[in-house]
């Protein structure tokens, strides 16, 4: 077995919490696997290939396997989701934590440290690490997207919310900017940006779809195309 397959192996057993029902709850990995997707993509970018940027392939998707265990920490130990005092400084120590004591044996001291910059400097918008910038687009192209929403779904339901929690929360949002400012300052990457923004114009399509239903607006909108009895 080679070195990133049993980093794969060791990530996979870190990133798998108790569901509530007492199974394996697997939405973190899965989560994980598909920003990793992102990211071997994004590595095949042109903007990338002409600047003949030099990516440590290796660091960068044993990071990409490790940057989210912060949030599978708080849901093993609290039993909910992640509080809202939680700093991305404290993901980031939980993160190179569990890098540095789960892989002391499986790699060197130097690919550790590596791979544990890559993972701070991937919340940082100023960085010129280049694999960090890969890493923070990837996670971003998943938060914009479909499959983030529904992450945003999963917290508010663990949480005991309703569609019309999850509806106020998404208005405030747009209300305040918050994606609009996430689209403009997030992206480090052309290319990248494009697709995010493919990909949040689907989930507007899906959120205003969701708002219709949840206030059975096609039905009162179908009522009123039929005429009145006189």
């Amino acid at each position: 077995m080679s070195k990133i397959d049993t980093i794969h192996q060791i990530a996979k057993k870190t990133l798998t919490v108790p569901a509530p029902s007492g199974d394996r709850d697997d939405w973190l990995w899965d989560r994980t696997l598909r920003i990793i997707r992102n990211i071997e993509y994004i590595c095949r970018l042109p903007e990338l290939a002409e600047q003949a940027i030099s990516i440590d392939r290796f660091c960068l998707v044993a990071a990409a396997y490790f940057a989210d265990f912060g949030l599978a920490y708080f849901e093993r130990t609290q039993k909910a989701t992640m509080p809202t005092d939680v700093t991305n400084a404290d993901l980031c120590n939980i993160s190179t934590q569990t890098v540095s004591d789960n892989l002391a044996d499986v790699i060197t001291d130097t690919r550790i440290d590596k791979i544990n910059r890559i993972i701070t400097e991937s919340f940082n918008r100023f960085t010129d690490v280049t694999e960090a910038k890969i890493l923070s687009d990837g996670r971003g192209l998943e938060d914009l997207g479909v499959a983030g929403l529904l992450g945003e779904f999963r917290r508010q339901l663990m949480d005991g919310k309703g569609v019309s929690d999850v509806l106020e929360s998404w208005k405030r949002k747009i209300e305040y900017g918050y994606w609009q400012a996430r689209l403009k300052e997030s992206f480090r990457f052309a290319a990248v940006r494009t697709i995010a923004k493919k990909r949040f114009a689907a989930t507007e399509r899906f959120m205003n779809q969701l708002a219709t239903e949840n206030t059975a607006g096609d039905l009162e909108e179908r009522l009123a195309k039929i005429p009145k009895r006189k």
